[in-house]
């Protein structure tokens, strides 16, 4: 498969994969808490809440932590009006960086990721500085123990997959960004779980860093990035095996 997901990096790695579920599972829950704030908790009048359930489910979060959140979120008042906004940047040695936030005040979020890029030694870019770099793609990640590589390729197809790939014990499939959900679903239905299905930016080229210092300075942007409250998701094309 061509282009790099920020899964491509750690496929070595497969103790991280709980910790990862759990970012993803933060994630998700603050897009079911802004769908209903911004929809209301009834999903045939909520298309967004709709979207980001059946986003929740291919990523195999419990129908109990869905109904909770929604819950949580509906008798909450008062509650911040949250905007999708995202920013895009430079890090280290010319690494191109995309940052997805929800935010409820865009001066704190600009101020904080301005910060944490000039702190690297790169600089937030206006909007297209990198994006132009990038390929919007559905992603679905799932652990390839136990599978048959042939099995997981055509069963992938006949959901409507565009692409497979399989390496190290982990399968990528890549989809239309509008029919990941529909892929997963299908797949689902099939007895497959995931680790992760979601909408991803790919980049076309990446970029290497071969000076230590920068090397150090670019985990501490994207660690930053991640632990960042405001900050959903961030994609680079940083080309490492260090990469978070």
């Amino acid at each position: 498969m061509s282009g790099h997901s920020k899964w491509s990096t750690i496929k070595r790695k497969k103790e991280k994969t709980d910790q990862k579920r759990a970012k993803i599972f933060t994630r998700i829950g603050r897009e079911l808490t802004m769908a209903v704030r911004t929809g209301g908790p009834d999903i045939n009048s909520n298309s967004k809440l709709k979207e980001v359930i059946s986003k929740a489910k291919a990523n195999n979060v419990p129908n109990d932590n869905i109904d909770r959140i929604i819950k949580k979120a509906a008798g909450e008042t008062g509650g911040a009006n949250y905007e999708e906004l995202i920013y895009e940047g430079y890090g280290p040695c010319g690494v191109a960086v995309v940052v997805e936030t929800f935010t409820d005040n865009r001066n704190r979020t600009a101020g904080d990721l301005r910060h944490y890029f000039d702190k690297s030694g790169g600089n937030l870019g206006q909007s297209g500085s990198v994006m132009f770099m990038f390929e919007r793609k559905g992603i679905i990640i799932i652990e390839g123990e136990g599978l048959s590589e042939d099995k997981v390729m055509e069963d992938a197809l006949d959901a409507g997959a565009d692409d497979f790939n399989y390496e190290d014990g982990i399968f990528e499939i890549s989809t239309d960004p509008n029919c990941v959900n529909s892929v997963s679903a299908a797949l689902a239905e099939k007895g497959y779980a995931f680790v992760s299905a979601e909408v991803s930016y790919i980049p076309a080229t990446t970029t290497s860093i071969e000076d230590p210092d920068a090397v150090t300075k670019m985990e501490r942007l994207l660690e930053t990035l991640e632990e960042n409250d405001d900050v959903q998701n961030v994609w680079h094309n940083w080309e490492t095996d260090t990469q978070q």
